[in-house]
C-alpha cells in the first residue's frame, strides 16, 4: 500500500522474443492507488489480469473495449488492496479462473488475513482456483512465465517473470527507490531482503519491473540506488 496518482491508465508494448511481444496495460485503481495489469501478447486476444483492485471498472472496460479474454486472474499476495475487485472482476468474466500462491489459500474468504477488517471494511472473495507454488510456470499467448515465490511483505508474495522479454510483475515485493511494507501481519523484514537479493536481483539488470504501487523500474536501477536493500 503506498500514495500515488488514482486511475492512471499506462500502456507499454515490450521487446519480447520471436512472436511474444508483451504488453502491459496498467491501471492504478482504489484509495491506495495499487497498479493492477492487464498482461497480453501484442495483437492477440487473450490476457491475463494481474491483481484487482477497488473500483476495477477502468481496468474492467478497457478489456471488453480491446475486445480481449482473460485466461486468468493472478494474484501477486492477497492484502484487500490487490484483491477487493476480484468479485467484481468475475461478474464480469464469468468463469475466469483465480491464481495465488499456496501460502495465501485462504487469505480470499478471510477479512483478518487479508487485512480488510483491520480496516474496518470486511472483503471477501471466492477462493482460487489454482494454487501456485514457487518454480511453477502459468503461459500467455504460448509463452510460459516462470513463477517465482518472492515472500517478506507477505507469506505468498509472488512475482512473474517472463525471462525472453526481460519482464518481471513483482507485486509489493520491490517498488522504485523503495520495498513493501513489513509491519503487517505475517510480513517479515528478512524475508523480503533475502527475496529480493535472492531472487529479484538476481535477475538481468535490463529486467523491467513493474510493481504493486508506483512507476515501473528496473532491476539494474534498483541494485544500484534502492536505499532499503543494496546488491
Amino acid at each position: 500500500m503506498a500514495d500515488r496518482t488514482p486511475g492512471s491508465s499506462h500502456s507499454t508494448p515490450l521487446p519480447g522474443a520471436g512472436a511474444f511481444r508483451p504488453r502491459i496495460d496498467r491501471f492504478t485503481l482504489g484509495p491506495f492507488e495499487t497498479n493492477c495489469y492487464v498482461v497480453s501478447p501484442e495483437g492477440g486476444t487473450a490476457c491475463w489480469i494481474v491483481d484487482a483492485s477497488f473500483e476495477p471498472a477502468p481496468l474492467i472496460e478497457h478489456v471488453r473495449e480491446s475486445r480481449m479474454r482473460p485466461e486468468a486472474l493472478i494474484l501477486t499476495h492477497a492484502h484487500v488492496d490487490h484483491m477487493a475487485g476480484v468479485r467484481e472482476v468475475l461478474g464480469a468474466f464469468p468463469g475466469t479462473p483465480v491464481m495465488i500462491h499456496e501460502a495465501e489459500a485462504g487469505w480470499l474468504n478471510d477479512p483478518l488475513l487479508n487485512l480488510s477488517a483491520m480496516m474496518g471494511m470486511p472483503v471477501t472473495a471466492p477462493l482460487a482456483t489454482r494454487l501456485l507454488r514457487d518454480g511453477d510456470t502459468v503461459t500467455l499467448g504460448g509463452e510460459p512465465w516462470n513463477v517465482l515465490h518472492t515472500p517478506g511483505h507477505s507469506p505468498g508474495g509472488i512475482t512473474l517473470h517472463h525471462g525472453p522479454s526481460q519482464t518481471a510483475i513483482v507485486g509489493d515485493s520491490l517498488f522504485a527507490g523503495s520495498i513493501g511494507r513489513t509491519d503487517f501481519p505475517g510480513s517479515d523484514h528478512a524475508t523480503l531482503v533475502r527475496s529480493i537479493k535472492t531472487r529479484l536481483y538476481t535477475l538481468p539488470e535490463s529486467t523491467r519491473i513493474w510493481p504493486g504501487h508506483g512507476p515501473d523500474s528496473t532491476i539494474g536501477r534498483e541494485r544500484l540506488s534502492n536505499p532499503f536493500v543494496r546488491a
